[in-house]
């Protein structure tokens, strides 16, 4: 959530920086610009009030004691007609305070410098590709067939129990699966992340926290009975861990680091793009999580992309790093980079981590703050990135290592996985 004081110390910035997002503001801003000048007035209106309220109190005192009973008695009436007023101020402020909340969740963050205008992915930046060349044997086959040939990954069964996009991981593929979970949270630790298992259901003030109500509320499960939602990324119940925290400078950085199975509707999604693993509703995913002071967030986030591109690198597989376009953007989000591999069976790019600066964004939704050495308090920066999802990554695995004799499993993941080729 933007802070008043940007808004109030220069509304035209703000304007055209939304801009880049292709969001217009003006009419938001001018809402909440008017709403917050009320909201003030009331205040210095009631906080006189509450002065007269003071003064006509202890006159009462004082005339009660000198006998003067019928000017006692007006003065009394005087305090409870103030007292009246002061009431209803108080009711309007608190309306004007909960217009002005409404208006100001409208205002997705502000995108960072770096960041260019854009409509949607087609204009989005490649920054870096990498990775080995990709050549597939005759008859190379899409992940999906790979999963049924082999018997790694049912999902017609997925289909039985749940639905579709609820796969069941058999055999070799359910140790693939907890290989790669492994394989990322003992890499993710090893740079100095925090392993934390949080809990996969959280409370809406979670979700706003991260921003992902009220904007996402169509794409989250809802357990309606105990006024829940499932988790759609485990940044959502890491992030708020922070929630309501001052954190002395002395704590941070705090690096985090959470595997979860992760939830979404996906509303809207068909076609090509959806067979197989490409796009799921459950999935597994590996988070990293980082707060750090502004002053250093930039720096954190060059690491966490750093520390993503190692992960692909040691897969062996053939990569993208993208910085999105204002018009990609996530509503929350200050700057992103998405990781894409290539599948070679597919012909497409499939995208499988977003790294992503929130700045103050989250921050102050969370009301996550950090004590400096002079004792003022300031936003923290938030961060998160995945690292990475595994549905993708599986699905590339899959369709990249494929042999006349099997599908050969790389090299860092055997001790994890306790075989070399899936036959």
């Amino acid at each position: 959530m933007l802070t008043l004081k940007l808004l109030r110390d220069d509304p035209q910035y703000v304007v055209r920086k939304l801009a880049i997002k292709n969001f217009d503001a003006s009419e938001i801003v001018g809402k909440i610009l008017e709403l917050d000048s009320r909201r003030r007035s009331l205040q210095t209106e009631s906080d006189a009030l509450l002065s007269k309220q003071k003064q006509a109190s202890k006159a009462i005192g004082a005339l009660m004691a000198k006998g003067e009973r019928e000017a006692a008695e007006n003065a009394k009436k005087e305090v409870a007609v103030l007292k009246e007023r002061s009431q209803a101020l108080l009711a309007e402020s608190d309306t004007c305070q909960k217009d002005l909340m409404a208006q100001l969740v409208l205002l997705p963050n502000i995108p960072c410098d770096l960041v260019v205008p854009g409509k949607d992915a087609n204009d989005n930046q490649i920054v870096k590709t990498g990775g080995p060349e990709v050549v597939l044997p005759e008859g190379a086959l899409p992940h999906w067939e790979l999963a049924k040939k082999y018997d790694i990954i049912d999902f017609d069964l997925g289909v039985k129990l749940t639905g579709a996009g609820f796969p069941v991981y058999k055999g070799k593929g359910a140790k693939l699966q907890r290989a790669l979970i492994n394989y990322f949270l003992d890499r993710n630790t090893a740079a100095g992340y925090k392993e934390v298992e949080p809990p996969v259901m959280v409370n809406s003030a979670s979700g706003f926290g991260t921003g992902q109500l009220p904007d996402k509320e169509a794409q989250m499960y809802y357990v309606g009975l105990d006024d829940f939602y499932l988790v759609p990324t485990a940044e959502v119940p890491v992030t708020n861990i922070f929630r309501d925290e001052i954190l002395e400078e002395s704590a941070l950085p705090q690096k985090l680091t959470a595997y979860t199975p992760c939830f979404r509707r996906e509303a809207g999604s068909y076609g090509k793009d959806v067979r197989g693993l490409n796009r799921l509703h459950q999935f597994d995913k590996c988070e990293i999580v980082r707060i750090e002071k502004p002053e250093d967030s930039y720096a954190a986030l060059d690491e966490m992309v750093a520390h993503v591109e190692g992960l692909v690198n040691e897969l062996g597989l053939k990569y993208r790093i993208l910085r999105l376009c204002g018009g990609d953007m996530s509503f929350t989000s200050a700057i992103t980079y998405d990781f894409e591999l290539w599948s070679a069976a597919q012909g497409r790019w499939l995208e499988i981590s977003s790294v992503s600066n929130f700045e103050t964004y989250q921050a102050n939704r969370l009301h996550l703050r950090w004590r400096g050495a002079d004792g003022k308090l300031q936003l923290c920066h938030t961060l998160n990135g995945s690292s990475l999802a595994l549905p993708r990554v599986v699905a590339a695995l899959l369709e990249d290592n494929q042999k006349s004799d099997g599908i050969h499993i790389p090299e860092v993941l055997v001790p994890y996985t306790g075989f070399e080729i899936i036959d």
